[in-house]
């Protein structure tokens, strides 16, 4: 499975931005794709995650209520919408993908075995 995210860039905060992840190879295993994000000195962070087979979103504390995880299924593509942009959203985010359901059940611990090249953020 290989994962290419697009779509980051600068943004005033208050801003909003969406990203896009595109799968392509064996898609047809995977439980569930995820956002993470990393900025620098810290450590990655699950930001949200969906289940392809129906649509169940998580999503860490600080996003709620700003970021909404989607896809379409029919095109192995995954999209973090990003709304109320604010200078601690500034990252690398990476889009990843799992087979497993006890790995999409502690997305946030972020085991994915696939994982994107990542598409800067930044809020300023």
């Amino acid at each position: 499975v290989q994962l290419v995210e697009s779509g980051g860039g600068s943004v005033q905060a208050g801003g909003s931005l969406r990203l896009s992840c595109a799968a392509s190879g064996y898609t047809y295993f995977i439980t569930c794709m995820g956002w993470f994000r990393q900025a620098p000195g810290m450590g990655r962070e699950g930001v949200a995650i969906i289940y392809r087979s129906d649509g169940r979103t998580n999503y860490t504390d600080s996003v709620k209520g700003r970021f909404t995880i989607s896809q379409d299924n029919a095109n192995d593509t995954v999209y973090l919408r990003m709304n109320g942009l604010k200078p601690s959203d500034t990252a690398m985010y990476y889009c990843a993908a799992d087979k497993s359901f006890s790995v999409c059940g502690r997305w946030d611990l972020g085991r994915f075995t696939y994982w994107g090249q990542g598409t800067q953020v930044t809020v300023s």
